[in-house]
């Protein structure tokens, strides 16, 4: 307006909310449903950071073009090779499932990013990734990533029964959904087991993984759990809802946050958006691939989905429905709130 002072724009990287995936092999429809669950609920803009093989590359660029535009307009997308900084490529390559290894190259390759999200390529998104971005709020001043434990009970947990290397707390933690301080990352000696002094996290990687490649199974989510274990204060810890699995169900319901709140993040590992073993996560998976993107959420996502639910009654997840559908449930009133109700209260004088 005339008269007020002109504040200088912020720069659009400053603006987004950053969120980074890998994917190799036949992960395209995968990562195409994880973005898209992502800017389905999102209220703030998104910038996508996609690592992918050459030969998705022009797949991911002509897929994303053909969403409409009044979702297109809410994210900006960039796709970059996978490339390793130090060390040997073929072994990161193959280090785990293919290429996952990038995820550890992050800091190095993004400097212009202050904060990041990183998430596998099977993941879901129930709620606006504005949530999550807001624990960076929550560190303190020496935490500078945040995950998931990788189980809440020790004694049917992985690395407490079976790992050969040390790891993060009394259960490990899962590195599918990881919330990244980048500036700090790039600027945090780091005590480690291979000399007296601290090294930069580029620095690290390649002799950690030397020193213990012949003891790791799960790569690079074991590489970051060697690192967090001496270096405790650096990670925050954030509740399962944020990274369900079908491990918290599937021996019995034992995320207490998914059942107060609802999943927040569903992480559909060993290929369960895929197969008959989990038809709880199959059912997520295969309603948002098929949302028509400007059809009504409720009529064309949220009662489909609690159609197939009663497909899944008879499973150990799909008993617990209310785990499932509460977040997503409240997560579309808010969307409708918004789009529907403000936007037609802004426009009609009562």
């Amino acid at each position: 307006k005339p008269g007020e002072q002109k504040h200088p724009k912020e720069p659009s990287s400053l603006q987004c909310m950053h969120l980074a995936v890998v994917a190799c092999g036949d992960r395209l429809e995968e990562t195409l449903i994880m973005l898209k669950s992502a800017v389905l609920f999102s209220n703030r803009r998104l910038c996508f950071h996609i690592f992918a093989e050459d030969s998705l590359k022009p797949e991911f660029e002509k897929k994303l073009k053909e969403w409409p535009s009044s979702y297109t307009k809410k994210f900006e997308s960039n796709i970059y090779p996978i490339t390793f900084s130090v060390g040997n490529a073929q072994e990161w390559k193959k280090l785990f499932k293919p290429c996952a290894a990038q995820r550890l190259f992050l800091p190095v390759i993004l400097k212009d990013v202050d904060s990041l999200l990183y998430v596998d390529t099977d993941v879901l998104f129930l709620r606006p990734i504005d949530d999550i971005w807001h624990l960076l709020r929550e560190f303190n001043s020496s935490q500078l990533a945040a995950m998931a434990p990788e189980h809440e009970i020790p004694k049917i947990g992985w690395y407490s029964r079976f790992a050969r290397h040390p790891f993060y707390g009394t259960t490990g933690v899962n590195s599918g959904v990881m919330l990244m301080n980048l500036t700090r990352i790039r600027s945090t000696q780091f005590k480690n087991s291979l000399i007296p002094g601290g090294l930069s996290w580029e620095e690290m990687l390649y002799p950690l993984y030397q020193k213990y490649k012949n003891y790791i199974t799960w790569g690079d989510q074991d590489l970051l759990n060697i690192i967090f274990y001496f270096n405790p204060e650096c990670l925050y810890v954030f509740p399962c809802q944020w990274n369900y699995r079908p491990d918290h169900c599937m021996y019995g319901s034992n995320c207490r946050g998914a059942e107060e709140e609802g999943v927040s993040i569903l992480h559909g590992n060993r290929g369960v958006y895929h197969d008959d073993k989990q038809p709880t996560f199959r059912a997520l998976y295969e309603v948002i691939r098929d949302f028509p993107f400007e059809d009504n959420l409720f009529q064309s996502l949220y009662y489909p989905l609690q159609s197939k639910f009663l497909d899944t009654v008879h499973t150990l997840c799909g008993r617990i429905p209310q785990v499932f559908l509460k977040q997503i449930e409240k997560t579309m009133k808010k969307v409708y709130e918004n789009r529907v109700i403000v936007y037609l209260g802004a426009n009609h004088r009562y």
